[in-house]
């Protein structure tokens, strides 16, 4: 056994930290968003899940399958939030179906030089769905925008840990220029990765968050109805 991978946060311990802090800002956004703090406290999630989108896209075995679960879970949320909040704005699961798209138009890219186009077209369709159309529809936007199309992509580039870190901190910059304000508080979740050790877990619940996110997000606006 790799001893270092014995010490240090796993693959799963991550994500579910990550669901952990994502509900802690759900509740702070729908249920008391007078609460600074919540919000605070959950800028750390987003950044974690990017890293482990990354990790994710690096070792699938079928990147076909992979782009089409993170698809198909965004447009199962979509339809919810257009029939439950008539809302045409777009759920993370869009913005990482986006991400696994560029990177593996990039994986084709380095090994197929004649593939560059198919690169800058996956490139240039994220640019226009999260900065053009935002401006042409109203109500239309992209969880995170094209700063947050680009971290993992940014965090797959890295070769080492050390460079992931480094480039998801340089994605977290950009995420947060374009976001403003408690985002800032997005640098927290590098504590967390700088403990991440390479490992899967023992047990990976890889489905745990599609499941999870609508789950989680249908309880707590019944619950904002009820109050």
């Amino acid at each position: 056994m790799d001893k270092s991978r014995i010490h240090g946060l796993s693959g799963t311990s991550l994500k579910l930290l990550a669901l952990i802090i994502m509900t802690i800002d759900h509740i702070g956004m729908i249920l008391f968003p007078s609460v600074r703090i919540l919000r605070i406290i959950g800028r750390a999630a987003f950044p974690i899940f990017a890293y482990m989108i990354a990790e994710g896209c690096r070792y699938t075995r079928n990147k076909g399958k992979y782009t089409a679960r993170l698809a198909l879970f965004g447009l199962v949320c979509q339809a919810a939030y257009y029939l439950v909040a008539d809302s045409i704005y777009m759920c993370i699961f869009v913005t990482f179906t986006m991400s696994a798209v560029v990177i593996f138009a990039l994986d084709r890219c380095r090994s197929d030089k004649y593939s560059t186009p198919l690169f800058a077209a996956a490139v240039a369709a994220s640019a226009i769905v999260t900065l053009l159309l935002p401006q042409l529809i109203t109500g239309f936007g992209v969880d995170y925008g094209f700063a947050g199309v680009m971290l993992p992509v940014l965090i797959y580039i890295g070769r080492n840990r050390l460079e992931q870190l480094a480039l998801c901190a340089l994605g977290i910059a950009a995420v947060s220029l374009e976001l403003g304000g408690i985002q800032w508080w997005s640098f927290t979740a590098l504590l967390p990765l700088a403990c991440y050790n390479g490992s899967r877990g023992k047990y990976p619940m890889k489905n745990l968050f599609y499941l999870y996110y609508p789950i989680h997000l249908s309880v707590l606006y019944s619950i904002s109805l009820l109050l």
